[in-house]
C-alpha cells in the first residue's frame, strides 16, 4: 500500500500543539523502540500523560494513561484483532471491536487512522473512547475522508471537522481545538 505520509525520522519526532485560545499545551513525542512506536504524550489542560504502542503498521498495541500517580491510572492491550483486556489480564469484551484510541484532549487522535490509511480516500475505524476525568472507556466509531492532498474531515457521528496534516499524518491546526507550533 502506498502513502501519502513520508516515514517519520528513524531518531523520532516531538510537536507541539496549544489549544485554541493559546491558555494550555501538549507535547508529543513519537520514538521507534523494540521494533514498534511509542507515542508519550504531556496534554497540560487535562494534566495527564499518555502512552501509546503501535506497531510497524500503526495497529494500537498498548495504551496507558497517567493522571496523579507514577502507576498507570488505565492501562489496556490488545491482540491487534480487536480483543481487548487490562493490565491485570481481565479480558474487556465491551471494548472488543475497537482498533484505535481516541481521547478526545489531543490531536494525536487522529495518526494511526490516517498512516493505516495510505492511499484510500476513506476509512470507518472503530474507537475505545476514553474519559480521561472519569477513566470510563466506551467504543465509538469515526468515518475520515481525504478532502485534499494532505487535508482529512473526520466525522464522529457528532460532529464534522477538517483539518490537514504534516508529512507524517500529524494534525496541523484543528480549527476551534489545537494550533501546531
Amino acid at each position: 500500500m502506498v502513502s501519502h505520509h513520508d516515514p517519520l525520522p528513524a531518531d523520532g519526532l516531538t510537536v507541539r500543539w496549544d489549544t485554541w485560545d493559546g491558555e494550555h499545551s501538549e507535547e508529543l513525542t513519537l520514538r521507534w523502540e523494540n521494533e514498534a512506536w511509542t507515542a508519550t504524550g504531556m496534554v497540560a489542560r487535562e494534566r495527564i500523560q499518555y502512552v501509546v504502542r503501535l506497531s510497524p503498521m500503526w495497529q494500537v498495541r498498548q495504551f496507558l494513561l497517567f493522571r496523579d500517580l507514577d502507576e498507570p491510572d488505565l492501562w489496556l492491550g490488545t491482540d491487534g484483532n480487536g480483543r481487548w483486556g487490562e493490565m491485570n489480564g481481565a479480558h474487556r469484551p465491551d471494548l472488543d471491536g475497537a482498533l484505535d484510541i481516541t481521547l478526545g484532549c489531543t490531536p494525536f487522535d487522529h495518526l494511526a487512522p490516517l498512516r493505516r490509511a495510505g492511499n484510500e480516500d476513506q476509512v470507518s475505524v472503530s474507537t475505545l473512547l476514553i474519559d480521561v476525568e472519569t477513566l470510563g472507556v466506551v467504543t465509538s466509531g469515526r468515518a475520515y475522508h481525504r478532502i485534499g492532498d494532505r487535508r482529512w474531515e473526520v466525522d464522529d457521528g457528532e460532529r464534522r471537522t477538517a483539518f490537514a496534516v504534516d508529512r507524517y499524518g500529524l494534525a496541523l491546526d484543528i480549527e476551534d481545538a489545537f494550533r501546531r507550533r
